[in-house]
């Protein structure tokens, strides 16, 4: 169970990071070199702060921040509790991802990262 707890912890210590430094003041965490240069927001642009956001119960705020994170969060969040699971019941996952799944991950991340930037569209991060 090693490697599941390890990943816990260190999500745990990011969690408690974002806690002790508010992402949404600005320059708390540095910036986004691709929005510096281009002025453009990529696909994973206000991941902390919704991230920031769900940890607080602000969930209007963290699907505000960045939708597409908003949604893959829980996804990763059971995907590691089954890694946990089967890694405590001895069994290590067997399983593989797709090849499928990978290619519609990408085209899904590429569309949200230009539709995001697309004129008068809501998706900018806060």
């Amino acid at each position: 169970m090693r490697w599941p707890l390890v990943c816990a912890a260190g999500a745990g210590a990011g969690a408690v990071a974002l806690l002790m430094r508010d992402p949404h003041q600005s320059g708390s965490w540095g910036f986004c070199w691709m929005h510096i240069t281009t002025g453009m927001y990529c696909p994973a642009c206000g991941g902390l702060r919704g991230t920031a956001s769900m940890l607080h119960g602000d969930l209007a705020g963290a699907w505000a921040d960045n939708p597409f994170w908003f949604v893959l969060a829980p996804v990763l969040v059971a995907v590691w509790a089954v890694w946990l699971v089967q890694t405590g019941r001895g069994r290590p996952l067997a399983w593989r991802v797709p090849t499928w799944v990978w290619i519609v991950f990408g085209v899904v991340f590429v569309l949200f990262g230009v539709v995001r930037n697309l004129p008068g569209f809501p998706l900018v991060p806060s």
